[in-house]
């Protein structure tokens, strides 16, 4: 999605370090998911991820039909964002493209560790035997695209995303419009994103 690599990029270039603490600290928070969102004309890229824990109550990699057919039952509830995120009806919505998985936390991990080869020995050591004692954590990972006949009067979002996945207590929320990017915190007890003054 062109419009996702431009929210990547934007995020980081705006704040890379607000960025990187999110995606190293919270993604391992239990309780503590993260949106990203970019409003372009008449577009919104989300990306969202979320640890296992949230989302169906544990982050082991499914073993039992159960909790296979809870893994699949959430993919198929994440695949919905206007269900989750509720945008006003003036702004007049539509999905464009959706799509939601499970990932293992260890091919982030993997990724990181590439990076760092030619860090010290002791420190790569130290990184890959972090690697080992996380390994096994999943996360899920969903990304949409939305087109909107008014994005303007996306004055506010309803979180029902709480609604959906009882484990679930705050969401991370990076906004990126043409004014900048800002950082929210939505919780469970306040569920609704104020984005008045964001356009």
């Amino acid at each position: 999605m062109k419009i996702l690599s431009f929210l990547v990029a934007t995020a980081i270039t705006v704040t890379p370090v607000l960025a990187e603490e999110n995606r190293q600290l919270d993604a391992h928070e239990h309780g503590v998911g993260q949106l990203d969102m970019a409003f372009d004309g008449k577009q919104i890229a989300m990306e969202l991820h979320a640890p296992g824990a949230d989302i169906v109550g544990f982050e082991y990699e499914a073993e039992s039909a159960p909790e296979r057919a809870a893994v699949d039952a959430a993919v198929a509830t994440l695949a919905g964002p206007l269900g989750l995120f509720v945008l006003p009806d003036a702004a007049d919505c539509s999905v464009v493209q959706a799509t939601a998985g499970l990932e293992r936390e260890e091919e982030h991990k993997d990724d990181d560790h590439v990076d760092d080869e030619h860090a010290d020995d002791n420190h790569a050591e130290a990184k890959h035997e972090d690697h080992a004692n996380e390994a096994g954590h999943t996360e899920f990972h969903a990304e949409y695209l939305l087109t909107c006949a008014d994005p303007t009067a996306i004055n506010n979002i309803n979180f029902s995303y709480f609604d959906s996945f009882p484990n679930a207590l705050e969401v991370e929320v990076q906004v990126i419009t043409a004014a900048g990017a800002t950082s929210f915190e939505v919780e469970r007890d306040a569920p609704t994103l104020d984005l008045r003054g964001m356009f």
